[in-house]
């Protein structure tokens, strides 16, 4: 049995592994954090704990006081330039978010074909992998909520958009709610356009359905890429064991 946690800006997000199947996963804000110490005392201990944490010292102090008992078989997560058969061609491999190399690593268990790796959450992250298991760069935008909440936040006259997709919105609620979308399919587009024929988009986060339904180019939506990441680790090992590192 295996537990992995992807502690993202927003939520907590887990997921229990064994005999080949996730038997159940949950999300949770932060501040309910403490609902965790409910697996403890529940589950027998798992071979390991994988966490893949980009909210900060204080999140990952929390999940860890509330996984107590489990903290011998507790391991968090550090981008590297190297794992699970993937090959980091960040500058700085140590810099790039531990959420990105874990869904990139989670998108090469899956599939061996080129991938734009697509995490649609606060923001959305398009990460271009080659056939060869390298991560040759990727883009980071804001997600759709946070453009969404800007206009309004940002500018005198416009709503909190709460319109409908559409390819000639004639409302400003629909103009808004279809330029982010517009948006977002734009840059995953030119990516999967950027890598070649024969690429594939997998997509994972909370928007991933509403940007999903939208695009173009063959793609295929997965549950949770950091999951599925953290997965591939534990099975083979990551290169580091230390804390994760913010998206960027």
């Amino acid at each position: 049995m295996i537990l992995c946690i992807d502690s993202g800006n927003s939520r907590i997000k887990w997921g229990l592994h064994a005999d080949g199947a996730w038997r159940e996963n949950g999300a949770i804000n932060h501040v309910d954090v403490a609902q965790l110490a409910a697996l403890p005392q529940r589950l027998p201990m798992p071979a390991c704990v994988m966490l893949a944490n980009v909210a900060g010292e204080d999140a990952g102090k929390a999940i860890r006081q509330a996984l107590a008992p489990w903290l011998t078989v507790f391991q968090e997560i550090e981008s590297a330039a190297n794992a699970g058969g993937v090959t980091n061609l960040y500058e700085n491999p140590a810099r790039l978010g531990v959420d990105r190399w874990c869904a990139l690593i989670g998108a090469r268990a899956m599939t061996g074909t080129p991938s734009i790796v697509v995490m649609a959450g606060t923001a959305t992250t398009v990460d271009t992998l080659d056939g060869d298991g390298r991560f040759l760069g990727g883009l980071i935008l804001p997600g759709l909520d946070l453009m969404r909440r800007s206009l309004a936040r940002d500018t005198a006259a416009l709503p909190l958009a709460a319109g409908q997709y559409s390819p000639h919105p004639r409302c400003t609620d629909d103009a808004i709610i279809s330029g982010c979308i517009e948006a977002q399919i734009g840059a995953i587009e030119r990516a999967c356009v950027r890598l070649g024929s024969g690429a594939l988009c997998l997509l994972s986060g909370g928007a991933a359905g509403a940007i999903g339904e939208h695009l173009t180019v063959p793609h295929r939506q997965v549950s949770n890429l950091v999951l599925e990441g953290l997965l591939r680790l534990a099975v083979v090992g990551p290169a580091v064991h230390a804390a994760g590192k913010n998206s960027g």
